[in-house]
């Protein structure tokens, strides 16, 4: 049991590096302010859609987003319950106070500079950053976050690389974002891009990484890779 608790401490404290990579990445996109990333826009989307259609004063587009990734982890419940690990809970709770802790940090940083090429330069770099944090959460093997384990899964079930899928699974966010009323600017388009083959390139490099640590704690390896 004592093992079991240290083994799952290092792989939470690993998932929460990742996210701070991630949500990094992000913060660093949003402040390109070239459109936000796929997944937001179907959260935006909906949120516009609801907004429009109901009086519903309690909405805001932070629950709308908590309620999307609440629905994903359910329907996955139906798919298979093994993919959802507590790490999914903590990348539900976790990211939005780190996005607004590097917004605190980077926007006095940023707004007086707005010109183009910094703006492409923050959102190559964020693309680049919140894949990389991506890669390593899912090597954590303590879960990822809801919108991160639909490609995941599907990747798994399809057996299909991970690069690949997760560029399906933004463009179908972004789709249905948009078709619901959802801005799909230029930064949404790239995000959809890159970040897919940038998490290709980095998942081989990153797990050895994240392995050599595993064996030199003696982590047990054996649970499926999300």
């Amino acid at each position: 049991m004592k093992q079991k608790g240290k083994e799952w401490l290092i792989r939470i404290i690993i998932l929460m590096i990742g996210l701070t990579f991630a949500h990094l990445g992000v913060s660093l996109f949003l402040l390109s302010d070239f459109g936000t990333d796929p997944f937001n826009v179907t959260v935006q989307g909906i949120f516009r859609t609801l907004s429009e259609l109901t009086k519903w004063t309690f909405l805001t587009h932070g629950r709308i987003h908590i309620a999307i990734n609440l629905l994903i982890i359910i329907i996955l419940l139906f798919i298979d319950r093994s993919y959802i690990k507590v790490g999914t809970v903590i990348c539900m709770i976790c990211g939005g106070p780190i996005i607004d802790f590097f917004n605190m940090i980077l926007t006095p940083i940023f707004e007086g500079i707005n010109t183009l090429p910094v703006r492409i330069g923050l959102l190559v770099a964020g693309c680049a950053i919140l894949a990389y944090g991506v890669t390593i959460v899912i090597q954590s093997k303590a879960g990822t976050g809801p919108n991160d384990l639909v490609a995941v899964v599907i990747s798994d079930k399809l057996k299909k690389k991970f690069s690949i899928i997760r560029v399906i699974v933004d463009a179908g966010f972004a789709l249905i974002g948009y078709l619901l009323g959802g801005t799909v600017g230029v930064g949404t388009l790239i995000c959809m891009v890159l970040v897919g083959p940038i998490a290709g390139f980095f998942l081989p490099i990153n797990g050895r990484i994240i392995g050599s640590i595993f064996r030199r704690f003696k982590v047990d390896t054996s649970a499926k890779s999300h």
